[in-house]
């Protein structure tokens, strides 16, 4: 199967269903490998997914890790190690995950196939007047490979394009130059709230209401957090402290979330 992934296309991406509790290799993008914990957790629907790509040795590398709702068709979160970014070509080959919907092939499958059960696929955006809107952005990626594994569905929900090319496209620019003051590695969850209340893309995909980020990493020795949300009032977006966030999260969600439990305090400092 490794042959077929590089014959299909020269940026394809693949990724892998967690069958057992945990993320895999992925759960190295989690704070001390703790993803998050909500309280009560979601149900079934639920899927863990590492994320990754075969690189020029034939071999797997592991990119971020995802958190994706089958009900829902959008993720819930993705969580990776932000690493200096460096400018990139970009490619938007949009691929799905096979094994969510039962299919024994590990990688990722090109777009263009039939309708599935459980996730989105490219057609259900088409004239739907939505961008695709990254969670673990192109912009943060740091080499080719790492860019491509950002171009999945289960990376992408639903974004008002004018909020996703103006005000999100400029925080996450500004998210680069506050992580570069780091002297640790930085720790980022980028999450969608769905949209309940407003019609399903093809009566399948949710939409998003709102898109979060979290970041964590020390500066002059002490673990800083900090909390984004948006689109707030007049599509900007809102900076806060973790624990803000939390509190919003919680209420918007209508489940408890702690996002970086694995660190004493929870990394609430803000500066």
């Amino acid at each position: 199967m490794k042959l077929l992934v590089f014959l299909l296309l020269p940026c394809l991406s693949l990724s892998e269903v967690v069958k057992v509790p945990g993320f895999g290799e992925c759960i190295q993008f989690f704070m001390n490998k703790d993803p998050p914990r909500f309280t009560p957790q979601w149900g079934n629907s639920v899927k863990k997914i590492c994320q990754c790509v075969w690189d020029e040795n034939d071999d797997q590398k592991y990119l971020y890790a995802t958190l994706y709702n089958t009900d829902w068709k959008i993720p819930i979160y993705s969580a990776y190690v932000f690493k200096k970014s460096i400018s990139v070509g970009r490619c938007d080959p949009w691929y799905i995950e096979p094994q969510l919907d039962g299919d024994a092939e590990p990688c990722m499958a090109p777009k263009g196939r039939k309708t599935l059960t459980y996730q989105a696929v490219n057609r259900d955006y088409d004239k739907s007047g939505y961008d695709k809107g990254h969670l673990y952005p192109v912009q943060h990626t740091y080499d080719h490979i790492s860019m491509l594994a950002t171009s999945t569905l289960t990376n992408a929900a639903p974004q008002n394009p004018d909020f996703n090319r103006d005000q999100w496209k400029k925080h996450e620019k500004a998210v680069i130059d506050d992580l570069k003051t780091c002297n640790s590695v930085a720790y980022v969850v980028t999450g969608v709230v769905p949209d309940h209340n407003k019609p399903k893309l093809k009566n399948r995909v949710t939409v998003s209401k709102y898109y979060w980020r979290a970041t964590c990493c020390k500066k002059n020795g002490v673990y800083t957090g900090k909390g984004y949300f948006g689109p707030d009032q007049n599509n900007v977006v809102q900076t806060l402290s973790i624990t803000g966030l939390q509190t919003l999260l919680a209420i918007e969600y209508g489940v408890d979330i702690v996002i970086f439990p694995g660190l004493l305090g929870g990394c609430i400092q803000f500066i």
